[in-house]
């Protein structure tokens, strides 16, 4: 064998792609055996279906205030009734998902990226570049990440750019680790060893033997990220390094409503249950894909 599925020709290719659609369906059908995962991805699908249909469910703005219909509670026009600023409370929870999702995912997505590229080019290098890069990453990955976030935002300022740009900074460190532990088990293959036989550059050996070879423990890994950066982003918002005022933002509705909560509870109750229910469905989601590629994140983590 002088190279992976991925990288082969003519008739190889046949046979990858049958072997590549053979194993989606045998991941969906893992999937749709399982329970859990079943429940958490028909709750990330919710809340993206909510979160593009946001302009035709509602016909309030999530950020124009109106003093005459503060406070009001649930009610025909208003279903979940209106915040302090007069507010209608749907409108905001369901922009607030498209700002969740937005932001998250963006962060999640640079993040699980810069952590990849990184991960897979200290396996395939190794040596003392490994060694000290590892050195580096224990030192980064000493700082709680609520308090390394708090720093770059102090710094910076708020703002999606900012935020983004914060989470990709804490927590690519981490997914470095894992990426790292799953390519050192791909590097030794035969595959890869007959790549740099042929004198390929490390740069197409990541990209035609590794990471087609480790992509379901990216997949995993970022489905886990984006529920832990989901909550991460709404925590700095309740905090007030988040999102600016009048942004919809579910951390930023609990922290100003919560001293109304007597009053109007559905102002503050409404985006803890979106929040925990898309922080549930991305959970599940993680699990159920790792229990159908048989990804052990303990493992790779270690």
């Amino acid at each position: 064998m002088t190279g992976s599925p991925h990288g082969a020709s003519g008739p190889a290719e046949t046979t990858g792609s049958t072997g590549a659609t053979g194993s989606v369906r045998a991941t969906l059908r893992s999937l749709a055996r399982s329970t859990p995962a079943v429940v958490g991805l028909s709750l990330v699908a919710l809340h993206v279906l909510l979160a593009l249909l946001a302009p035709l469910l509602t016909s309030y703005s999530p950020t124009a205030n109106d003093p005459g219909s503060a406070l009001l509670g649930p009610g025909a026009d208003h279903w979940a009734g209106t915040d302090a600023y007069g507010r209608d409370v749907v409108s905001r929870v369901l922009y607030g998902g498209r700002y969740a999702l937005t932001v998250s995912f963006a962060a999640t997505a640079c993040a699980v990226a810069l952590g990849t590229v990184v991960g897979c080019a200290a396996a395939l290098r190794g040596g003392r570049l490994d060694d000290a890069l590892m050195r580096v990453l224990d030192a980064i990955l000493a700082i709680p990440p609520i308090l390394a976030l708090l720093v770059v935002v102090t710094v910076l300022g708020a703002g999606p750019a900012v935020i983004v740009l914060a989470v990709t900074v804490v927590y690519a460190p981490q997914v470095v680790r894992v990426v790292r532990a799953a390519a050192l088990g791909v590097a030794p293959l035969d595959y890869v060893t007959a790549a740099r036989a042929r004198g390929e550059r490390t740069v197409s050996i990541l990209v035609r033997e590794v990471l087609p070879n480790i992509a379901h423990v990216v997949s995993v890994e970022f489905a886990m990220r984006a529920s832990w950066v989901v909550l991460l982003i709404s925590s700095l918002s309740f905090l007030g390094f988040g999102a600016n005022p009048p942004t919809p933002d579910w951390g930023l509705m609990v922290a100003e409503n919560r001293t109304a909560m007597v009053v109007v509870p559905w102002a503050t109750l409404a985006p803890i249950i979106a929040l925990a229910t898309l922080v549930v469905g991305l959970n599940l989601s993680a699990d159920g894909l790792s229990r159908a590629w048989g990804v052990d994140r303990a493992k790779e983590s270690s």
